[in-house]
């Protein structure tokens, strides 16, 4: 409730309003829209320039330094390692030295499992999470992150390769192609990083990626059900989608499924399940779900070996090479064909790859508030895959599933990578003979328990809830990787992103605006009722930038909104349109075609006896309107700083016209 006292200023200002209009003058509060001084077109462009890759003003801390200080920082700025090492302690080691042994725990299992997926021979997967890990500790600057092989990626990869090269006929060409592919990745990082593309991943939605990261775990875990039933047949198909998965697995119900095997799968399944569901309930027993795969495949090794289950049908993995990476410089493909085939795959492995290593270190960074920076990221994971490539390794990234225990392990820094990779070391050279008679059956359920989190409900759930164009996004991409395949899934996840965007930019939102009683605010009548509109004049805002793609769009918006306002006064008897205020405070540019429409505008108003007049054009839009002489047509007198003193201005007019 107002005061009597406001009621009355209110009162007075609404009279003093009213007694301006009627002289034809604008309140003395009027002020002119400013028009900005003239900038060189190198200045222009240089601002352009740093806004679009150096916003972030990486150079900031060289300020005031001194030549020996900047040769420090340049050096720290591309191994951050000697920047926080200097404050390490033994208090954040014991914390690092849990979190290590706990996630090399978790990806031992998961790295045997996840070459699999990517066709792979199981001592790949740990050689990917030896080597990496130890360049990202070097270069990297999220201190959460757990760096290794993905079940996405790994999948990913494997179908991508698999349709270039049979992995059955021709295993060394294959493998040569995923180094390939993998040092490709590697440079496609880096390169963004190094020329500050980094946005670039950013035209990937949130929605889509949901959508391809659940319709990729519902895949991947179709895929282990050849090694959860222990299916044998080698007519098992090779293609991803749905369809032909669970047509091959019930073809072969009758003679191709392994009671044993499945016995094994089902038990330890459960068992995984219900430490993850502890993990969860109880964040003290983070542990639990971490060191579950590790007892599951020490437990149901020592079982098959002393019932030798492998005589009874069941899969085992048989031998793991033995030994730390061999060196894979010559086998990568720098010319002939397969170069071509391995730059395109790893592109695309590249480009998913940090654009999930990227979002799990902005989400651990925003919960330990520190920052990281997305471009040294991008360098760092591209370094960390081009020496991969050369050390026997395939594309690794970060991990969701080990950076979260990681994060609950109390991580410090980098150096839990550091001890996660010595582990990883210490079973290449010691321990790879005991997995021998591990099932295959249990890795498939390690993998079909790990991907079940990539699966998010409720983000699906809230996307419909926020829009409905994402929620189409979000579900193209799922039911594409279900359905169809995963590139095809990919690419229809990106495709709907880019229309996204152009459908926004081709056709921005309008909106007529009405006085909200008692102030001299002017809002969107469809969000407030209660707005009134001003008897002859219609208020039309637009928000967007306006440019050659939408300025058509734009003017024929801004006509059909005048002609539907134009029927509703025949119908109600009221006054007759003539003025026409464009709010376009919310424009934040405008080019020559834009310029043009509005001349075509104005024009067509001008047929009409309308007036057309503006209100608050930014200072990019209206030095442009002045460049082109739009502003001389219009007139100047009809430009204002708001929408109130551009009803001020109408007001006498229409009172003078008025009979």
């Amino acid at each position: 409730m107002g005061t009597p006292a406001d009621e009355n200023l209110l009162d007075t200002k609404e009279i003093d309003e009213k007694s301006f209009s009627s002289t034809g003058q604008a309140p003395p509060h009027a002020h002119k829209v400013g028009i900005p001084p003239k900038q060189n077109l190198f200045n222009e462009f240089k601002t352009t320039i740093k806004e679009t890759f150096f916003a972030d003003e990486p150079l900031r801390h060289f300020k005031d330094q001194t030549n020996r200080r900047k040769v420090v920082l340049s050096i720290e700025a591309i191994f951050p390692i000697l920047s926080w090492s200097r404050t390490y302690n033994l208090k954040k080691f014991r914390g690092d030295l849990i979190a290590g042994l706990t996630i090399a725990s978790l990806c031992i299992p998961q790295d045997i499992g996840y070459s699999k997926l990517a066709h792979l021979d199981p001592q790949y997967g740990l050689y990917s999470s030896f080597v990496p890990p130890l360049i990202y500790a070097v270069m990297g600057s999220s201190r959460d992150i757990a760096i290794g092989p993905v079940a996405v990626v790994s999948l990913l990869l494997g179908t991508l390769l698999s349709d270039e090269i049979d992995y059955t006929k021709h295993p060394e060409e294959y493998r040569r192609l995923a180094f390939t592919a993998t040092f490709f990745a590697g440079i496609t990082q880096a390169a963004l990083g190094i020329f500050r593309l980094g946005f670039l991943i950013d035209f990937l939605s949130h929605a889509a990626i949901v959508g391809f990261m659940g319709g990729a775990a519902i895949t991947i875990a179709l895929q282990q059900l050849k090694g959860f039933l222990g299916i044998k047949s080698k007519n098992f198909t090779t293609k991803t989608d749905i369809v032909s998965v669970l047509h091959s697995v019930f073809h072969t119900a009758h003679h191709g499924w392994n009671w044993q095997t499945i016995l094994i799968g089902a038990s330890f399944l459960c068992f995984l399940l219900v430490a993850k569901f502890i993990g969860k309930k109880n964040k003290k027993y983070f542990w639990v779900p971490a060191i579950a795969p590790l007892i599951s495949v020490v437990l149901s090794t020592f079982f098959v070996f002393i019932t030798r289950a492998d005589k009874q049908g069941v899969d085992i993995v048989r031998n793991i090479e033995k030994g730390i990476n061999p060196s894979s410089v010559n086998q990568i493909y720098f010319s002939g064909e397969y170069l071509v085939k391995g730059f395109k795959i790893g592109v695309v492995a590249g480009m998913i790859a940090l654009t999930e290593a990227v979002a799990i270190g902005r989400t651990f960074a925003t919960m330990k508030d520190y920052q990281i920076d997305g471009n040294k990221e991008m360098v760092a994971m591209g370094a960390m895959n081009v020496v991969g490539s050369m050390t026997s390794c395939y594309v690794a990234t970060g991990s969701f599933s080990r950076s979260a225990v990681n994060f609950m392990a109390g991580c410090q820094t980098a150096v839990s990578n550091i001890v996660m990779s010595i582990v990883v070391v210490l079973t290449l050279l010691f321990i790879t003979p005991l997995f021998k008679y591990t099932p295959n059956a249990i890795l498939a359920a390690i993998i079909i328990s790990a991907v079940i989190g990539l699966i998010d409900i409720d983000a699906a759930i809230l996307i419909w809830k926020i829009d409905k164009f994402d929620f189409i996004a979000c579900m193209g991409a799922f039911f594409g990787v279900v359905f169809v395949s995963v590139e095809i899934g990919l690419l229809i996840a990106v495709s709907i992103s880019f229309a996204k965007i152009l459908l926004q930019v081709t056709r921005p939102r309008t909106a007529i605006l009405g006085k909200i009683p008692r102030t001299a605010v002017y809002r969107n009548t469809q969000q407030y009722p209660e707005a009134t509109k001003i008897p002859g004049v219609l208020i039309v805002r637009v928000d967007s930038a306006i440019y050659f793609s939408n300025s058509n769009y734009v003017k024929e918006r801004i006509l059909r909104w005048l002609m539907d306002e134009e029927e509703k006064v025949k119908g109600d008897y009221q006054t007759k349109i003539q003025f026409l205020i464009v709010e376009m405070s919310p424009v934040t540019d405008i080019d020559t075609s834009g310029i043009h429409a509005f001349e075509e505008l104005y024009k067509s108003l001008k047929k009409r006896n309308i007036e057309l007049v503006l209100a608050n054009p930014g200072p990019i839009v209206i030095d442009k309107l002045y460049a082109s002489s739009f502003a001389d047509l219009v007139g100047e007198d009809k430009i204002f700083l708001t929408v109130a003193d551009a009803v001020a201005y109408c007001s006498p007019k229409m009172a003078e016209e008025d009979p």
